[in-house]
């Protein structure tokens, strides 16, 4: 499906705008957690256990090793957010680079037959 020049940049500029609405970012996973102490006689230990938790943990890459930091259930709504906005970051651009291919590709073509 071809678009016109007035369209896509259009499109790119919206896209633009909508990258200046987002929060913070933070790059990584959010798990929430069940686990047994390893007590004895305690009711994780039990059939069927009853773990401890939910404990909330934020995992990432720094430098290829992977970094994991237990948060609060506070910090954990909060990284939600934040980890979120960065999915979506990637998700603009990667609308904003097909958009800009097209953008590109037509004014190549105009340069060539000049």
């Amino acid at each position: 499906m071809a678009t016109d020049g007035t369209t896509d940049q259009t499109r790119y500029a919206a896209l633009k705008r909508t990258v200046l609405t987002l929060g913070p970012i933070r790059r990584g996973s959010l798990v929430r957690r069940f686990m047994p102490c390893g007590k004895p006689g305690c009711c994780c230990q039990a059939s069927p256990p009853e773990l401890h938790g939910p404990y909330y943990q934020w995992t990432r890459k720094i430098r290829g090793k992977t970094v994991t930091v237990r948060l609060t259930r506070e910090e954990a709504r909060l990284f939600e957010e934040w980890i979120s906005n960065g999915r979506q970051l990637d998700r603009i651009l990667a609308q904003m680079e097909a958009v800009s291919l097209r953008i590109t590709e037509r004014l190549m073509k105009q340069q060539r037959k000049a």
